[in-house]
């Protein structure tokens, strides 16, 4: 006879087993504020019985504390975990709860109402399955109701559930209901929503959440719970898309085994099936797929493993395993949808990193398309991507990747765009096709390079870049380095900021736009310099952190000098040659740096000169001097 703890242990390991091989759904609620987002996933914890009994306690307890009426529960205190969320009833930051039912196990994410958090909902929408869409039928569709819907639609959320919430507060009508449904679907033509469904609920009461609700017997519909029970997951629909797996790790623990590891985004692969390496093009079969378990006959999209293959080939981290005979496209220049989600705003010209996949490469955005109005879907010229805003832009890379447009496969497509100095990320991405110059332009391989160029001139060619405010100097020392060093018999030329504003820049203002677009010309041109074997002097303001950086990373290791004139704000102000800062101090000069433009300064230059305490000509030697000290002259 079995013992009663056999028994009880027999029934957990069945359990446990039977929970394992349940499939998971992601989804998100959106919408507008205190349309009832949070009070629904508390719902959903509740009738799935997932919650403790200290933590139900708790929240009856914070229910009648936060002035919830009757015996009624608050579930929405379930999920607003931080205290500035429950003293002002929102959502600030993005909620991730677990439940599972006897069919599916569910991670959802409660994200803000609040037009300022968008890129938070981004987040949460970023792996989700199902969008539900919350609407307050009291409200009726909103500008965030709008929003989030052109944000799901946009991020590739295939399913969106329009749950039409606090029914019971305008008498369940089905009036009411069906003006809604009218309102929504016609604006979710104007976004290509096709596959929408439309439940009036009370997550308050618990109408049409698990059980329908006999307070509407007009609607013969699904229930929510119902609904996320049966949805097809994308996870299923992947696999059924060409084989793709971005390489995360070269697996090489002896000489006897060398394989290729990493999570497959799509697809499906088995040993014997052909595969190409992207961007290089080169082409083997596969030997085997290895797992801590064991080997497998056939691998899917979702599952982590190592590749062997039977060939030789180099490959690295961030190169792209495809499907040989449906590969994926290789390109550097695109047309980009970005959604932008920092404080400082993208700028034209500027430089970030890209992160596609396991693969990082630097970014620049050299131009805005245009900005998407998602209340209206107007297109709207724009120069800058504030915080929250949409802009499809076009991006040129530093070198070729391989990607799927994201509409068809959002792991190869999405990326992300990372500051190079904070290594914040600023901004979320979709690659919607190359341009057709990626293709068409390559690079002229010449016989006669910089090695040769400077060893005839006896000389390591570098940018020395003389940086400061307007007043500091900058030109005068770069005018004394140039004629030391053309005394010495060096190949020099002098960059002044003034001076290329009268030609190659003089359709550039003075906005941060223009600033940013101004240094990224000049870099270009001082790169093409010393290519060619020359010490470029350049002298410009160049207020940014993030152009300098630009300007270093253009050219390779050891030829860039930074060279910060430190000069403080009133004593430039006080020399004012060219009266520039009293125009500025009287209103009638605008973005002047220092005054109403910031100057980031330096945070790694090689020399910082102080004018405060130097002559011209002891900073022009001081360059000098580091120049001729690390071999350079």
């Amino acid at each position: 006879m079995a013992h009663v703890s056999d028994l009880i242990e027999s029934d957990i390991e069945q359990y446990l087993k039977n929970h394992e091989h349940k499939s998971l759904l992601r989804f998100i609620t959106c919408g507008s504020v205190d349309d009832g987002k949070s009070t629904l996933i508390g719902r959903l914890l509740y009738e799935s019985k997932m919650l403790f009994e200290d933590q139900l306690a708790a929240v009856e307890s914070d229910s009648k504390k936060f002035g919830t009426q009757g015996e009624n529960i608050d579930f929405a205190l379930l999920v607003d975990g931080l205290a500035a969320e429950r003293e002002q009833g929102i959502t600030i930051d993005v909620a991730y709860r677990f439940f599972s039912t006897d069919r599916r196990k569910f991670i959802v994410a409660d994200t803000p109402g609040h037009e300022q958090y968008t890129r938070n909902m981004v987040t949460g929408a970023s792996t989700a399955d199902v969008a539900i869409l919350m609407v307050d039928a009291r409200k009726g569709i909103l500008t965030q109701t709008r929003r989030h819907s052109y944000l799901t639609s946009l991020i590739g959320i295939r399913h969106i559930v329009v749950a039409i919430n606090k029914m019971d507060l305008v008498d369940y009508s089905e009036q009411t209901f069906n003006q809604i449904v009218e309102n929504y679907r016609s604006f979710a033509k104007q976004i290509g929503v096709e596959d929408i469904t439309v439940i009036p609920m009370s997550a308050f009461k618990g109408d049409n959440i698990t059980e329908p609700s006999p307070n509407m017997p007009w609607y013969h519909g699904t229930t929510l719970m119902g609904y996320l029970e049966t949805v097809e997951i994308d996870d299923e629909r992947r696999q059924h898309t060409p084989f793709r797996m971005p390489v995360q790790w070269v697996n090489r623990p002896n000489l006897d085994f060398r394989g290729f590891s990493g999570q497959l985004a799509s697809g499906t692969i088995k040993p014997g099936d052909k595969v190409r390496v992207l961007p290089s093009g080169k082409e083997s079969t596969v030997a085997r797929l290895v797992t801590y378990d064991g080997d497998l006959e056939q691998a899917v999209a979702g599952q982590s493993i190592t590749i062997t293959l039977n060939d030789e080939i180099d490959i690295s981290r961030g190169d792209l395993l495809v499907e040989a005979t449906e590969p994926a496209a290789v390109a550097k220049q695109f047309e980009t949808t970005i959604i932008w989600m920092h404080e400082e705003p993208l700028l034209p010209g500027r430089t970030y990193l890209m992160k596609v996949g396991t693969k990082t490469v630097s970014a620049t955005i050299t131009d805005i398309k245009y900005q998407v109005n998602v209340n209206t879907m107007e297109h709207m010229a724009a120069k800058k991507l504030e915080l929250n805003g949409i802009g499809v832009c076009t991006v040129s890379l530093d070198q070729s990747i391989a990607f799927d447009p994201y509409k068809e496969n959002q792991d190869t497509g999405g990326y992300i765009l990372i500051d190079r100095l904070s290594n914040y990320t600023v901004g979320a991405g979709l690659l919607n096709f190359a341009l057709r110059r990626s293709q068409n332009i390559t690079m002229q391989h010449v016989d006669v390079d910089k090695t040769a160029r400077s060893g005839q001139k006896h000389q390591k060619p570098c940018i020395v870049w003389l940086t400061g405010l307007s007043g500091a100097g900058k030109s005068t020392i770069a005018n004394l380095v140039e004629k030391k060093l053309f005394a010495m018999g060096q190949h020099t030329y002098l960059l002044d900021g003034d001076n290329v504003r009268h030609g190659l820049n003089k359709d550039l203002g003075f906005t941060d736009e223009d600033r940013v677009e101004n240094i990224r010309r000049i870099s270009e041109v001082a790169k093409l310099m010393v290519d060619a074997g020359l010490i470029v002097i350049s002298a410009f303001i160049s207020p940014f952190r993030s152009e300098r950086d630009m300007a270093r990373n253009m050219v390779d290791d050891g030829e860039f000098i930074e060279v910060y004139i430190n000069t403080p704000l009133d004593v430039a102000e006080q020399r004012d040659v060219k009266g520039l800062y009293k125009k500025a101090r009287r209103g009638e000069l605008k973005n002047f740096t220092g005054i109403d433009s910031p100057y980031e300064t330096p945070e790694k230059a090689e020399c910082t000169l102080d004018t405060t305490s130097m002559t011209p000509e002891e900073c022009a030697d001081m360059v000098i001097d580091y120049m001729r000290e690390r071999g350079y002259i």
